[in-house]
């Protein structure tokens, strides 16, 4: 355990976020979804919900502010102008979080490639559909 670091955030998740550079994705997704034939690294977090992990990755990850957008979520029906109750609450959770940064939905087009294309992929035991979000990682400045 450490001081000020989430506890569901283990030491292979942490590592992982570490060693992400300015620009690498890391996607979260839902217990549904093919992460084992869809990831580059996979970590599995089973047990945990989706929202539980992105709060905790959130909490850690600068994004990016260089590129038009850094969250990304799935949409209802691949159509990103439909959204589920979990979409919202991912949106809340991220409004919370890192205000100023919009969630971009993406159809499943776009999203898929993108999940395979991630540095990682954390794998979690949410139930609902279409629970998947990709978060492009930032910079941390020079300090004074």
């Amino acid at each position: 355990m450490l001081i000020g670091i989430p506890p569901v955030l283990g030491p292979e998740l942490l590592a992982t976020l570490r060693a992400m550079g300015h620009g690498d994705e890391i996607a979260l997704v839902d217990g549904n979804y093919p992460a084992l034939s869809h990831a580059r690294r996979l970590i599995r977090a089973d047990g945990h919900s989706l929202l539980v992990m992105l709060q905790a990755v959130l909490q850690v990850l600068p994004l990016d502010t260089d590129s038009p957008a850094a969250i990304f979520r799935a949409s209802q029906n691949n159509d990103p102008m439909q959204s589920a109750p979990i979409h919202h609450r991912i949106e809340a959770v991220c409004a919370t979080l890192k205000p100023g940064f919009a969630v971009q939905p993406l159809a499943g087009a776009e999203l898929y490639p993108r999940i395979s294309a991630a540095h990682a992929v954390i794998a979690t035991g949410e139930r609902a559909l279409y629970a998947n979000v990709i978060l492009r990682k930032g910079v941390i400045g020079e300090g004074p």
